[in-house]
C-alpha cells in the first residue's frame, strides 16, 4: 500500500498501491456509507457511475431514489492528484470548475482483486463508501472490510446501510 494520511491520533490511512483507472470506471452500488449531504434525501438505490471525460478527468454521476421513488441525479468531476498510484483523487460537484479548494479528497483505500468492490474514504475519516459492482456484497467480504475500517479508525456505528434491493435502476 502507498499514500498515507493521518487525522489526529488515528492510525495511518493507506491507499491501494495502484489503481487501473479503466478498470475502476463504470457503475458502483453503495453498500454502506458515512452519508454526505446529497444522500440525505435518498431512500435507497444509491449508485455512482464513473466515465472518462475528453480532458482525461473522470465524470461522476451520483444517483439515488427518494422515498417517493423519484430519481435524483447529481453530476460531478474527479481528477487524479497522485499520478504514481492513481489512488488519490479530488472530487467536486461543480463539474465545470476544477479547483482544489472547492473539492474533496477521495482516496481509494481498498479494491477487490477484480475490482468487484472498492472502499473510498477521506484521510480525516469524515466520509467513506463501501462500493460494489453489484447491489450486494458477500457477507464474508463485507465483514472483512468492516474489520479493516475499524482498524483504520473509522467509527462504523456512524455508517448507514444503503437499501438497494427494492430500487430498480
Amino acid at each position: 500500500m502507498s499514500g498515507t494520511g493521518r487525522a489526529g491520533d488515528l492510525p495511518e490511512l493507506k491507499t491501494v498501491a495502484k489503481v487501473e483507472l479503466t478498470k475502476y470506471l463504470g457503475k458502483w452500488y453503495e453498500i454502506y456509507a458515512l452519508p454526505i449531504i446529497f444522500e440525505k434525501k435518498c431512500a435507497g438505490g444509491i449508485a455512482a457511475t464513473y466515465s472518462l471525460r475528453p480532458d482525461g478527468d473522470i465524470e461522476v454521476i451520483n444517483e439515488c431514489r427518494t422515498g417517493a421513488g423519484k430519481l435524483v441525479r447529481v453530476r460531478g468531476r474527479a481528477w487524479v492528484v497522485d499520478k504514481k498510484t492513481n489512488a488519490k483523487l479530488k472530487m467536486t460537484v461543480i463539474p465545470w470548475l476544477k479547483l482544489n479548494f472547492l473539492s474533496e479528497d477521495c482516496w481509494i483505500l481498498e479494491l477487490g482483486p477484480n475490482y468487484e468492490y472498492a472502499v473510498v474514504g477521506h484521510p480525516d475519516r469524515k466520509y467513506c463508501w463501501i462500493l460494489s459492482r453489484t447491489p450486494e456484497l458477500p457477507e464474508d467480504v463485507l465483514k472483512g472490510i468492516i474489520s479493516r475500517l475499524l482498524a483504520y479508525g473509522y467509527d462504523f456505528s456512524k455508517f448507514t446501510m444503503t437499501a438497494q434491493k427494492d430500487f430498480k435502476k
